[in-house]
């Protein structure tokens, strides 16, 4: 049966979907953090990035998907969002860039691996794809803007509040910080607002593999940034999501699977 979940009305009371029972899950220490990582299935790995204030479980959709196409999926919550902790310098996607290959370096993963980033983590996947291109097969950037520019103004509503309600509810039960909700939101609004900083030469520098993925309704990130990143980055093709907006992934998620397994398939060698 087909998932819909426009409003977010089933996120927010329950989150996404339960993730399956993962063969790995543990901490790496690194730059003064504890990044939380867990993995599941096997065969040619697949990182998954979540957004601004979420944490890996809100793949829960993606990861049975991953899994049953014969893909190993590997979740990361970033630095300072759900189980892993941050010191006291404001966030930068390059730092947390960084945690993401101690990741890869304490799995020992020496196949190159793709990246579906959402949001800000679709930042941190082209970040990773521009500092480390030898490390990764190709980056699935939904969602997001590489500089100020591409940002809409913000003009909330209630689908918003709802998936900020479900990540306030999230960050109480899964931090080290639970009572540190408001401070942890304005340090990472902070570092949305004023990062990242590409230019079209260093989207052009970019020699990965990159699909550019926008929903019709994206709330954030204008259409015609979209497509000024496509045809910036050498090769990278463009995506359009019809009938969801930012939170894609969790309100038409079949349609959203299709579309990364789509990328999957041409940047990763053949699975079942």
């Amino acid at each position: 049966m087909e998932i819909i979940d426009d409003e977010l009305i089933n996120f927010e009371a329950h989150g996404a979907a339960p993730l399956p029972v993962a063969n790995n899950q543990a901490y790496v220490e690194h730059d003064a953090a504890r990044i939380w990582y867990s993995t599941y299935g096997s065969g040619e790995p697949v990182i998954l990035l979540h957004g601004g204030f979420g944490h890996g479980g809100n793949w829960g959709y993606q990861v049975p998907a991953l899994v049953a196409s014969g893909y190993q999926a590997i979740l990361i919550d970033s630095r300072g969002h759900g189980r892993s902790t941050r010191d006291a310098r404001p966030y930068t996607y390059e730092l947390m860039a960084s945690d993401v290959l101690a990741v890869m370096d304490a799995l020992h993963l020496e196949r190159p691996a793709s990246v579906v980033g959402w949001s800000d983590g679709a930042c941190i996947a082209m970040i990773l794809a521009a500092k480390a291109p030898t490390r990764f097969a190709g980056i699935f950037f939904f969602g997001c803007n590489m500089d100020p520019s591409g940002l809409k103004p913000l003009e909330p509503n209630p689908t918003m509040h709802r998936c900020f309600s479900r990540h306030m509810q999230d960050y109480a039960a899964l931090s080290p910080t639970p009572d540190e909700f408001n401070e942890f939101v304005d340090a990472v609004s902070l570092m949305e607002k004023t990062q990242p900083n590409y230019t079209q030469h260093d989207l052009a520098q970019i020699s990965v593999p990159v699909s550019i993925v926008q929903s019709e309704h994206d709330e954030f990130i204008r259409h015609d940034h979209a497509e000024y990143l496509a045809g910036s980055i050498p090769n990278a093709e463009l995506v359009l999501l019809n009938d969801v907006s930012h939170f894609a992934p969790l309100q038409r998620p079949q349609q959203f699977n299709t579309a990364m397994l789509s990328f999957l398939r041409k940047v990763l060698p053949q699975t079942r």
